[in-house]
């Protein structure tokens, strides 16, 4: 697809066909997503993608028991880095060999930073990581989309028993959110409905200074 047919067609589908999603339909979807942007390059994202009856099952209680968790051909728990040391090395090493950085002293010193990122209280490098996860989130949506793979984001879920269900060190990642992936049902709702109602550009953007709806001045009564 165009990009824009990408934008304006996706939804957030949980009426699923009973087809399931092969190795190379995902691996396409996720190389693509990966693309996304993140802090320092960093890319502090890693994803549990679960196809099997029993998990997507547990995964679904921890979901406060959402039936598309289960209905979908696959689900994913998209989860965030809180070290953001993890991966720096191997970052700031490719950056320095492919000429984004001039030197091995620049190298050293974005080091630093992020040694110091990662001292940060731990609810500071939360927020650090939602915000680069949030981005490849938002990707892996529109990424499958574009392979005619319908998602729904998932934000209600108990982000304790995640962690606990899937043996996941939750003083190192952080689950950020949780997507339901597959083939839409032929006529499922949302496809069929006409788009919800978007915000207009004029009322959400602001150009060279914020105005809230709330301080703006009232437009002048007719005389």
């Amino acid at each position: 697809m165009e990009f824009t047919e990408v934008v304006t067609t996706r939804r957030s589908v949980h009426e699923y066909a009973d087809e399931s999603l092969d190795d190379e339909t995902l691996r396409t979807i996720f190389e693509n997503a990966v693309q996304a942007p993140s802090s320092y390059n960093l890319q502090p994202w890693e994803f549990v993608v679960l196809r099997e009856d029993e998990t997507q099952q547990t995964l679904r209680e921890a979901a406060y028991d959402q039936e598309h968790v289960t209905g979908a051909a696959a689900s994913v728990i998209v989860l965030g880095n809180k070290d953001p040391e993890a991966h720096a090395e191997t970052v700031t090493d490719d950056m320095l060999e492919k000429g984004y950085l001039p030197s091995e002293e620049v190298r050293d010193g974005i080091l630093e930073n992020i040694a110091d990122m990662a001292d940060l209280p731990e609810q500071e490098r939360r927020v650090w990581t939602v915000r680069s996860t949030s981005l490849v989130a938002m990707s892996l949506m529109y990424a499958a989309w574009d392979e005619g793979v319908a998602t729904c984001p998932i934000g209600g879920f108990d982000a304790d028993a995640v962690l606990d269900a899937f043996d996941i060190d939750g003083e190192r990642y952080e689950p950020v959110m949780l997507l339901t992936m597959g083939i839409p049902v032929d006529d499922a709702d949302e496809l069929r409905a006409e788009r919800k109602y978007r915000r207009p550009v004029d009322e959400v953007v602001h150009f060279e200074r914020f105005e809230s709806e709330q301080s703006a001045e009232p437009a002048p009564a007719d005389d």
